[in-house]
């Protein structure tokens, strides 16, 4: 079972505790399933970048970073070295913790 944190650069919302997560779930999953708000315009199959998060900390608990998944990260708003693409972030097997930071989710339009 795994515990996700989750940050927000978006002004006024809290940092969430996700406790008892089973693997085998993306962090998108994780996220709309405990009612926060996650873009996914592709409907999660890996064709944009609005699902675009941040692995702080148990980079090591979800599945690789897979070639696809680099070429859209290079096209999401402010990459960093620890992007990764939400509906890709497949917990494995095991037990752990997952701190994530979600970027401002305003930016899109639509909001």
């Amino acid at each position: 079972m795994y515990t996700v944190y989750i940050d927000f650069e978006q002004k006024g919302l809290e940092k969430q505790v996700i406790s008892n997560i089973e693997a085998d779930q993306s962090i998108l999953e994780v996220c709309l399933n405990h009612g926060i708000e996650l873009h996914h315009n592709c409907g999660a199959v890996c064709a944009c970048s609005t699902c675009h998060v941040y692995i702080n900390k148990g980079a090591e608990c979800i599945a690789e970073l897979s070639d696809r998944e680099e070429d859209f990260i290079d096209r999401a708003v402010n990459p960093r070295i620890n992007s990764r693409l939400g509906c890709q972030c497949v917990l494995e097997p095991g037990s752990g913790e997952i701190h994530i930071l979600l970027p401002d989710q305003t930016q899109f339009l639509g909001e």
